[in-house]
């Protein structure tokens, strides 16, 4: 996947290594020219020093072809505006900001971003890590609210494979973020992508709807 990073600090730095490692494609903003400079000279050739809020800048590296955009900054209000423009400027299928304050996350997801997250590295910090081979599995509670990261396993003798995630009663509380396939490639859990054996879906949920993710997306 190509994926564009706004924002090169500890967040953005550990995801675009992470990323990297997973053979992605990757591009970072970052307004700070030593942290770009640091980057670079650590990572490659990766990172653009400007303003991942400006429509030009995004324009100059080419998100209109990302499948992802990740916006990271320490600042609300320019993840916000960074997702804002991706998604409805350049058709970013995909929108994951950074919150640093959590009474933000129904204004975000109000105005079109797909996941906001106030937990630090919490979306691919455990994905690569080895885990029990439970039908639901917890990678990570986020502290203070009542949210956990996990992982559902879809196995072959289960009625919800070939179904498009439209089709499932996912509850509205919950956010599928990413589908890793049996061999080990991700795709967008869109509305009309279709469950397979193999699959492990990664989704942000309250811990009260863990029952009703995993029924809906296992049938039991």
């Amino acid at each position: 996947m190509y994926i564009v990073i706004v924002g090169g600090g500890r967040v953005g730095y550990y995801l675009t290594k992470a990323l990297l490692d997973e053979g992605h494609e990757v591009v970072v903003v970052e307004k700070n020219a030593a942290v770009c400079t640091a980057i670079n000279e650590e990572l490659g050739s990766i990172c653009v020093r400007g303003d991942g809020c400006e429509a030009t800048m995004l324009a100059e590296i080419g998100t209109g072809r990302a499948d992802m955009l990740m916006a990271v900054t320490g600042d609300d209000e320019d993840n916000l505006i960074a997702c804002q423009v991706a998604k409805y400027k350049f058709n970013v299928r995909r929108t994951i900001a950074r919150i640093r304050n959590p009474k933000n996350e129904a204004l975000f997801k109000k105005l079109g971003v797909d996941v906001a997250i106030s937990t630090t590295n919490i979306i691919l910090e455990h994905i690569e890590e080895e885990v029990p081979t439970h039908p639901l599995t917890h990678l990570m509670a986020i502290e203070g609210e009542r949210l956990a990261v996990v992982e559902v396993k879809i196995t072959p003798e289960l009625a919800t494979v070939g179904k498009p995630i439209k089709q499932l009663s996912v509850p509205p509380e919950a956010r599928l973020i990413l589908i890793i396939g049996a061999n080990d490639k991700y795709r967008m859990p869109t509305p009309n992508a279709a469950l397979k054996a193999g699959d492990r879906i990664i989704a942000l949920t309250p811990h009260e709807k863990e029952a009703e993710l995993r029924i809906a997306l296992r049938g039991a």
